[in-house]
């Protein structure tokens, strides 16, 4: 911008030196008497004068950018040879034969046990109908005058030879007399076919039995 501003500059003062030399001519020609025809001829010359502006000079361009530089693909490497290793050949495997299975004989068939003895345990048993062991013959005078009843509950042992001890009242008729009455004659009277073990040995046993004190009736 500033080189195309002193050109303009330039030109300026060549046209001033110029139309100021023309006006010299013309003075001096108006003072030497000249022709009109030379000023008529000056005129149309300054008409067909035209001064020339330079031409403005080349853009610069920019510099060329710099050759692009080739990059060289890295060498191609070859993989490496496969190499084969040959399979390890398997060990020889032993043929195992089997054994023959064993052979077995059968045992002689064993006598089988002999039955067991049947067993001859068993209870202690009444000999003869116990009603008779206790009556109303039994009555004791007193209880019979008196009118008096009960049931009497009593337990006892039994002996190896059937015999009846250590009776004992469990359960009281309200009546000691008949109480005693009842154990007297149970003891005195009862017999029983003694228990038994597995052998057929006798065995001491216990057993119960109630009684009902009834009046007599005539």
């Amino acid at each position: 911008m500033a080189y195309a501003d002193q050109s303009m500059s330039s030109r300026r003062v060549v046209a001033i030196g110029i139309v100021a030399l023309l006006h010299a001519v013309i003075g001096y020609a108006f003072v030497t008497g000249l022709a009109y025809n030379v000023v008529k001829k000056v005129a149309q010359d300054l008409k067909t004068f035209d001064v020339e502006e330079e031409p403005p000079p080349p853009e610069e361009l920019p510099p060329p950018p710099p050759p692009e530089q080739k990059v060289e693909p890295p060498p191609v490497l070859a993989p490496p040879p496969i190499v084969s290793v040959p399979n390890p050949t398997p060990p020889p495997v032993a043929t195992v034969r089997e054994a023959p299975p064993p052979i077995f004989t059968p045992a002689a068939p064993t006598a089988p046990p002999p039955p067991p003895k049947p067993s001859v345990a068993s209870a202690a048993k009444p000999r003869g109908n116990p009603m008779t062991w206790v009556t109303t013959e039994d009555y004791p005078s007193r209880a019979l005058r008196e009118e008096r009843e009960g049931v009497t509950a009593v337990a006892f042992e039994i002996t190896t030879d059937g015999r009846i001890e250590n009776c004992r009242v469990t359960s009281s008729s309200g009546s000691p007399d008949l109480d005693d009455a009842t154990c007297r004659n149970l003891t005195r009277r009862g017999r029983y076919t003694p228990a038994k073990d597995d052998a057929g040995n006798p065995l001491q046993s216990s057993d119960t039995r109630r009684v009902r004190w009834q009046m007599p009736k005539n």
